[in-house]
């Protein structure tokens, strides 16, 4: 099982969006089984696939309940192939339990349990949607992940944070997980409009930051598919933001075996 950490500092950048619409074409596309991890307090993965809720187990007991059993939090949805394991905002209340909690360790807290997931060699892949923050969740997110996809809308405050990203990531890398790896940066919400054109060339001349030639288009067809709580994919297949889509898992999936 490969697992991807979708992750940004900054809010609005299609995080969600990516982390779904990669899950629904791997699972439909592909025929991959994919195991999608909601690591935001808001939950808006979960709300998206129906699975949002105060009454079931979510991914605040995999970081602080002891000998958690990964199957009750894992919830199916009506795709044969994406399974999820929800978030709503007990998540706060896990951050600061985990931190307080110095009895066990706290980045490795996910890793465990996705990797007594992978034991059952069931999925093929797990993708976190993470918050646009550096807490103890994404922490464990990045700690549990083997490749990081950094989405970025291209605007005045595009590159904000990424700098402090990146050597969050080298630190965990160093510190705590040698397989990690940025596989690269995903440029969304793409609008062809001269300055974007420009902060994408900046991007693209930075050797550090790796980007996907994959450019993700802007499209309304994104906000309806929002309220309808349908991926964008099977929501309007010949919209650019889905091609683009499809396009950029094929892209990642080619690169990973080169």
């Amino acid at each position: 099982m490969k697992t991807i950490s979708i992750i940004n500092l900054k809010g609005g950048v299609a995080k969600t969006l990516t982390a779904d619409s990669m899950a629904h074409v791997l699972a439909t596309l592909h025929n991959k089984r994919v195991l999608l991890v909601d690591n935001d307090k808001q939950g808006n993965t979960s709300k998206a696939f129906g699975v949002h809720s105060y009454d079931d187990k979510s991914i605040s007991d995999v970081l602080t309940a002891r000998r958690l059993d990964p199957r009750e939090v894992i919830k199916k949805t009506r795709f044969e192939n994406i399974d999820v394991m929800p978030a709503n905002m007990t998540l706060i209340r896990a951050n600061m339990e985990v931190l307080m909690d110095s009895t066990r360790p706290q980045q490795t807290r996910l890793r465990s349990t996705l990797n007594a997931i992978a034991e059952e060699n069931f999925y093929d892949f797990c993708i976190i949607d993470n918050a646009p923050d550096i807490n103890i969740s994404t922490i464990n997110a990045l700690v549990a992940s083997d490749d990081v996809i950094i989405p970025i809308k291209i605007d005045k405050y595009a590159f904000d944070g990424l700098e402090e990203l990146k050597e969050q990531i080298e630190d965990t890398r160093d510190d705590l997980n040698p397989r990690l790896r940025l596989a690269g940066c995903l440029i969304t919400c793409f609008i062809r409009a001269d300055a974007e054109k420009q902060g994408e060339a900046w991007l693209r001349s930075r050797p550090e930051y790796p980007v996907f030639d994959t450019r993700i288009r802007y499209s309304d067809k994104v906000t309806e598919s929002t309220f309808s709580e349908i991926p964008i994919v099977e929501y309007s297949r010949r919209s650019g933001t889905a091609m683009d889509y499809i396009a950029f898992v094929q892209e990642y999936l080619r690169r990973g075996k080169q």
